[in-house]
């Protein structure tokens, strides 16, 4: 499948070698735009748009290479980019020619990424492929290197393969599940990074309760107990075992920036849950923060509960204020009660109580 090689990107030139110098807004700005862009030809022409995805991906991290990313803001950027970009060329209808060759050069960025910022690019690897096969051509390329690896490591000293996980990918993609399950049984160390990978193929071959028990086997003191909950809720979920995916992982698997996105999460995930069971759920999940949960009880109406819950335990008044003036009009008796209780708060010093922390 040809491609119009006079194609000109707009974010191309933009992307050269250490182009933003040590400034992350700039960079920022420009990773958004240039997903944008692609995003928007892949409604037209999905394989020119692919062929922009790895034309960014080969040239975001040596552009990105002197960008001050102490915040953590450029690799999120650069995280959620990936997610969106390895879609984008997973489901291109390329040719096998072309997507070889898409595969190749990924991969050269990979190798070159030494920052890094597309180290999570590999964990799309299998879906990178497109076919079984091609996914099973790049497993074998890779699985003596993790064998190696895995078996030149000991106590204090890891030897890190770029290709490990790229080839647990590949292997899921191929269907060669056994085999994920052999190779994991090699690593020297049991990490979630790793081990997340057994628990995907168990789940194919339709062991459910052992991919569950598998992977609550990685519950350690340094592994994510959030993304371990949200591979078991997945797992149960796909099952219909809706109630014991809610009673036993949704506070955990939907954590979010906040309690109401918390319980947006939840409520949405479990539409069969009224948003007072599940406010219920959570308030109780809590003991002592109960007015942490008074701007997710007013999101859904539940505007008594939201004011018991901001007069049990402390409530930002900024937010209880907030609350007021936009419900003053139509709920006049909330708004009151939600004014007394930031000035309660007020009064109590919360403020200052801010301040300490």
């Amino acid at each position: 499948m040809a491609l119009p090689t006079a194609y000109k990107w707009n974010f191309a030139p933009r992307f050269r070698r250490n182009a933003f110098g040590w400034r992350s807004q700039p960079a920022l700005t420009r990773i958004k735009e240039a997903v944008a862009e692609i995003k928007k030809m892949a409604r037209k022409e999905s394989v020119l748009a692919a062929e922009g995805a790895v034309l960014f991906l080969e040239k975001v991290s040596p552009a990105l290479a002197h960008v001050d990313s102490s915040s953590g803001a450029i690799g999120t950027a650069v995280n959620n980019a990936i997610d969106i970009l390895a879609a984008i060329i997973a489901i291109a209808p390329a040719d096998n020619s072309l997507r070889d060759k898409w595969m190749d050069r990924l991969w050269q960025a990979v190798e070159d990424d030494d920052i890094p910022y597309i180290e999570l690019l590999p964990e799309y690897w299998g879906d990178l492929c497109a076919t079984p096969e091609r996914a099973s051509r790049w497993a074998d390329s890779f699985i003596d290197g993790v064998k190696m690896a895995w078996k030149n490591s000991s106590s204090g000293h890891y030897v890190y393969f770029k290709g490990t996980v790229a080839c647990l990918s590949a292997l899921i993609k191929a269907g060669r599940n056994e085999e994920v399950l052999a190779l994991l049984e090699l690593s020297p160390y049991k990490y979630w990074h790793y081990s997340q990978w057994g628990v995907k193929a168990l789940s194919a071959m339709g062991k459910k309760a052992e991919a569950i028990r598998y992977a609550e086997s990685n519950r350690g003191i340094n592994d994510p107990v959030d993304a371990i909950a949200e591979a078991c809720e997945e797992i149960l979920l796909s099952s219909g075992m809706s109630e014991e995916a809610y009673a036993r992982y949704a506070n955990l698997a939907n954590r979010g920036t906040s309690h109401l996105a918390t319980f947006r999460s939840i409520a949405k995930k479990y539409p069969h849950k009224t948003a007072a069971e599940v406010l219920h759920d959570l308030v109780r999940s809590t003991p002592g923060e109960e007015g942490k949960w008074f701007a997710s009880a007013k999101s859904v109406g539940l505007y008594d509960e939201a004011i018991a819950l901001a007069n049990k335990t402390p409530c930002d008044p900024r937010t209880l204020t907030r609350a007021a003036k936009e419900a003053l009009p139509e709920h006049p008796a909330f708004a009151v009660e939600a004014g007394m209780a930031a000035l309660r708060w007020l009064s109590e010093g919360y403020c200052r109580r801010l301040r300490r922390f």
